[in-house]
């Protein structure tokens, strides 16, 4: 299980951001600048899969914690990847506990679950996840595949540190990001070859994590 969902390569700039976060905690703000211009992004795009609109508020929120909290953090630059993603999704459940409510898109075709997965595809789901609905699509998936695709897509976390985040077993985020992939993937293949229109077949094949 898992084919198709290998390990995440270090993001690029993991180097730079460590040394960043290093000089920050010393004082340096404009070194705090520059980390916040390599996570952010991401940070965002994990955010607005959680809470949509609401993201830039709760960044915002997020970013005062890490900046205020910032003397706590120990590790390297895939660790304060991790970080602050635990830190914007504190903020982002307070925020949902706070409407008294979670989002309940409509879930894709469940049985895209059960189809033959191919790398290809897989490919252009991944590819296709910076765009503004693709992002939407990720946020129909089931929350737990949701989330798990938010961490190791969007904002470039590992299986491990996506699993700490998460509180799970790294096979089960594995897991979870597969299967949304996988549905993700079906979703845009069938959209994009019919027109913008959604396969209606409503067959409902559950899958277990």
């Amino acid at each position: 299980m898992g084919q198709g969902v290998g390990p995440r390569r270090p993001q690029p700039r993991d180097g730079e951001l460590g040394a960043a976060v290093a000089r920050a905690q010393d004082g340096d703000e404009t070194a705090f600048a520059v980390a916040y211009r390599i996570v952010h992004p991401g940070l965002l795009g994990y955010l607005w899969g959680l809470v949509g609109e609401e993201a830039e508020d709760i960044a915002s929120e997020a970013w005062l914690e890490i900046a205020r909290d910032l003397d706590r953090f120990r590790g390297d630059g895939a660790g304060f990847r991790a970080w602050t993603a635990t830190i914007a999704r504190h903020r982002a459940l307070d925020h949902l506990r706070r409407q008294r409510a979670r989002p309940r898109p409509a879930p894709l075709e469940q049985d895209a679950l059960d189809l033959p997965g191919r790398h290809s595809t897989d490919d252009q789901a991944l590819e296709s996840l910076s765009t503004a609905r693709a992002l939407e699509l990720v946020r129909a998936l089931p929350r737990d595949q949701a989330e798990a695709v938010l961490l190791r897509v969007v904002a470039g976390l590992d299986g491990p540190a996506a699993a700490r985040v998460l509180g799970k077993r790294p096979g089960a985020v594995r897991t979870a990001t597969h299967r949304g992939l996988r549905r993700l993937a079906r979703h845009l293949a069938d959209t994009g070859a019919g027109g913008g229109h959604e396969d209606g077949n409503g067959e409902d094949g559950r899958g277990r994590d």
